[in-house]
C-alpha cells in the first residue's frame, strides 16, 4: 500500500499538516503508524478518512462529524450510524417547521388584530410548554424576550408568562432563524415586520434564503454518504476491522 506524508493530505484539502496531525489526535482519522525515526506514515486508508470527515463537517458541521468519526474508530457503527439518523431527523424538523412558518406568514393579520387575539379565552401556553414545543430551555425564551422578539402577557393572578396563538408563531419564526444563524437583533426586526400590516416581505426573503440552506445541507449529507460508504467499504482494514480480519 503507498504511504503519505501528513502534507498530501493536507494539501487535498486546503488544511495544514498540523491539522491532520490534530486530526488523527482527536480520532477524526486512524491512527498513523511510525517510521523508526518516529515520523507519521498515511496511507490511502487515511486519505479515505478525511474526505469522509471533511464532507460530514460540511452536512454535519465540525462536532458531529468528529463524534461520528471517533465512534467509527471505537468500532461502534450503530452509534455513528444514530447520529446520521438524528442529522437527518433533524433536517427534517426544519424543513417541517419552515412549511409551518411560510403558511403562518400567508396567513398574517395586521398588528390591531393580533393584540385583540390575545384574549384569556385562547389557547395559551406556560413558558414550560413552550419551550417543550420548541425543544428550547425556558432561559433561551427569556433571552428572546430580553431581546424584544416576544411579548408574552401576565397571568393576572399570579404574575406568569402565558404565550397565546401570535407568541407561538413568533417563537417557531424566531427557532427557525436562530438554526438558520440569525442573531437576535435580526430576528427582532423581522419578527417586528410580521406584527405589523404587509410586514411579510423581508420574512418571506429570509425564508427563502434558509430553504437555500436546507437544500445545501440535504446535498451535503448526500455527499458525506458516498465518503463514508467508500471509507466503510474499500478500506476493510480501517475503522471496522476485527480480530478475524487480520
Amino acid at each position: 500500500m503507498s504511504t503519505l506524508r501528513p502534507s498530501d493530505l493536507a494539501r487535498e484539502h486546503g488544511l495544514s499538516a498540523q491539522a491532520v496531525r490534530n486530526y488523527e489526535q482527536n480520532g477524526f482519522i486512524p491512527a498513523a503508524e511510525r517510521t523508526a525515526g518516529g515520523y507519521r506514515v498515511y496511507t490511502p486508508v487515511h486519505a479515505a478518512a478525511l474526505r469522509a470527515f471533511r464532507a460530514l463537517v460540511a452536512a454535519y458541521g465540525h462536532a458531529l462529524a468528529g463524534r461520528i468519526m471517533t465512534e467509527l474508530h471505537r468500532g461502534d457503527l450503530d452509534r455513528a450510524l444514530e447520529i446520521i439518523d438524528r442529522g437527518h431527523c433533524q433536517l427534517l424538523r426544519d424543513r417541517e417547521t419552515l412549511d409551518a412558518v411560510r403558511k403562518a406568514i400567508d396567513h398574517l393579520t395586521p398588528a390591531a388584530d393580533i393584540v385583540a387575539d390575545r384574549s384569556p379565552g385562547r389557547t395559551i401556553r406556560t413558558v414550560g410548554e413552550l419551550a417543550r414545543h420548541l425543544r428550547v430551555t425556558p432561559a433561551t425564551l427569556r433571552a428572546w424576550e430580553a431581546a424584544g422578539i416576544l411579548a408574552p402577557a401576565r397571568d393576572p393572578a399570579t404574575g406568569y408568562r402565558v404565550y397565546h396563538t401570535p407568541d407561538v408563531r413568533d417563537a417557531e419564526l424566531t427557532h427557525l432563524l436562530r438554526r438558520g444563524g440569525y442573531d437576535l437583533p435580526r430576528i427582532a426586526a423581522v419578527v417586528e415586520q410580521i406584527r405589523t400590516a404587509g410586514g411579510a416581505g423581508a420574512v418571506t426573503a429570509a425564508l427563502d434564503e434558509w430553504r437555500r440552506k436546507l437544500t445545501a445541507r440535504g446535498v451535503a449529507m448526500l455527499e458525506a454518504a458516498g465518503r463514508l460508504g467508500h471509507y466503510l467499504r474499500d478500506h476493510p482494514d480501517g475503522p471496522l476491522r476485527t480480530s478475524d480480519d487480520e
